[in-house]
């Protein structure tokens, strides 16, 4: 089992995404027939990560006890924690630092959605030591950060938004880092929008030799909600991907039964709680293919 910890970062205001988010936390959206966060929720748990921190809001945090509880019923420990002000990913692990205590850790953006077949051992590749982080070909690179390759291979910079993209590999929301994230963190010096930034905490890392950039190909999926149409872009994947195979994506339940975290009464249990819904007839059918 890992000793790692997981983070997801949940917090901001959402106003890319506004009117919609005024009401409601972006992570709570639903993406087709989830909210937003089951997704990188599951993320983690297929990593094999049981303890897992929720970075919300203040006025936000009540929404996601009352969403998650406290996650037992998926065989995970969930944790809160405020941030009173968002100032950067990398303010996730300053304020996680209690939680983490010193553990290494799997950090996923809360509004960031990975899929693949391979996804678990492409995770359990990462190593305990250093930092490990996940690059995905994308056509419009300058949006994002970007890897500077050598001609060998290894990871010589990475760019935030260029200009004139270095290569078209952007950085994905999803952080493997050793422990001493935290202290890393710290020590990072504000940019000059005045926020805590990842590109310069994994610059750290490369600046120690101890950064790995594993490539993501094609056989994944990496789609971001931050605007309006990339929202109803991940709901219609989803949909498709769902209604084509008859198979879920971002099911935590499903995860928690094949980790062996819970048995086959709470997924009876839970298939009864949502009752006669798309969502309730497929945890039934993982008990009775015949249901």
């Amino acid at each position: 089992m890992t000793t790692r910890k997981g983070i997801i970062l949940a917090g901001g205001s959402g106003t890319r995404l506004h009117p919609i988010t005024e009401g409601v936390s972006k992570q709570l959206l639903p993406i087709y027939d989830k909210p937003m966060i089951y997704y990188p929720l599951t993320v983690l748990m297929l990593a094999g990560i049981r303890e897992i921190a929720v970075i919300t809001t203040p006025h936000d945090q009540d929404q996601f006890r009352r969403a998650l509880g406290d996650g037992a019923r998926w065989g995970v420990a969930l944790d809160y924690i405020v941030q009173e002000k968002p100032e950067g990913l990398a303010q996730a692990y300053v304020l996680a630092d209690g939680f983490l205590g010193g553990a290494p850790s799997a950090m996923v953006l809360g509004d960031n959605i990975f899929f693949g077949h391979g996804l678990p051992e492409l995770m359990a590749g990462a190593p305990e030591a250093g930092g490990t982080v996940f690059g995905y070909h994308v056509a419009d690179p300058e949006r994002y950060g970007v890897v500077d390759f050598a001609p060998d291979g290894t990871v010589q910079s990475i760019v935030e938004k260029p200009a004139r993209a270095p290569s078209n590999y952007a950085v994905t929301g999803l952080y493997f880092l050793d422990g001493t994230a935290p202290e890393r963190a710290r020590d990072v010096t504000p940019s000059e929008r005045g926020e805590l930034e990842i590109t310069t905490l994994l610059e750290t890392y490369l600046a120690d030799g101890s950064l790995r950039v594993e490539k993501m190909g094609r056989g994944y999926a990496w789609l971001d909600t931050g605007t309006h149409t990339s929202l109803l872009d991940a709901g219609n994947f989803v949909r498709t991907l769902q209604q084509r195979q008859g198979l879920q994506a971002g099911c935590p339940e499903e995860v928690a039964y094949q980790q062996g975290w819970i048995d086959a009464d709470a997924v009876a249990a839970m298939a009864d709680r949502y009752g006669k819904t798309e969502y309730g007839t497929y945890l039934g059918k993982l008990l009775d293919p015949t249901r």
